[in-house]
């Protein structure tokens, strides 16, 4: 059976970096029966993340992630066992996605709208968004406020080190949703 036979509707989520002034966010079209590990590649190509750490949802004092007992998540439920629509059933349920616990990124996912089921709508799909991934291992939203402040400088300390490791310029605005939506259909379908 696919996912759109399993599914009944179509949610319209907002994905929000919790702390990003101004806010890094998107807005994505995702069948309800979507299984928690596709929400996490999503949200990751969404955003522009590269997969590189650890994550969990977080939901009414529990948690959803692979559990691990070598790393202390023994206690922490399954997510391939759960579907979002157990986790956000009605508009305005909201839920916590974190990713990379040494830097902290957590997600706010808003569930905005629940839409008809269109079994010919092409899906995940990015709707709309605002600025640029930070770079993996900057250091959380405080460390990517002191790479962009280093970048802005052309005198600060940090500034050729960072240009280095970034491999150039960074656009703190830059936001592709094409790019967006063709690797939501190569790795989320």
């Amino acid at each position: 059976m696919t996912l759109a036979k399993k599914s009944k509707k179509i949610y319209q989520l907002k994905i929000g970096l919790v702390g990003a002034k101004p806010p890094i966010w998107r807005r994505l079209l995702i069948l309800d029966a979507t299984p928690l590990p596709v929400v996490h590649r999503a949200i990751q190509v969404a955003m522009g993340w590269t997969d590189s750490h650890l994550h969990q949802f977080m939901m009414g004092g529990e948690y959803f992630g692979i559990p691990d007992p070598e790393f202390g998540f023994e206690e922490i439920l399954d997510e391939n066992r759960y579907q979002l629509a157990q986790l956000l059933r009605a508009e305005k349920d909201s839920m916590i996605y974190e990713y990379d616990f040494g830097d902290g990124w957590r997600h706010k996912i808003t569930l905005e709208k629940v839409l008809p089921l269109d079994p010919d709508a092409v899906l995940p799909r990015c709707l709309k968004g605002k600025g640029a991934c930070p770079p993996e291992d900057v250091g959380g939203i405080w460390g990517y406020y002191g790479f962009l402040e280093a970048l802005a400088d052309k005198n600060h300390p940090e500034h050729e080190n960072y240009l280095e490791w970034i491999g150039g310029d960074f656009d703190p605005d830059s936001f592709d949703i094409d790019q967006v939506n063709a690797l939501l259909f190569e790795y989320c379908r």
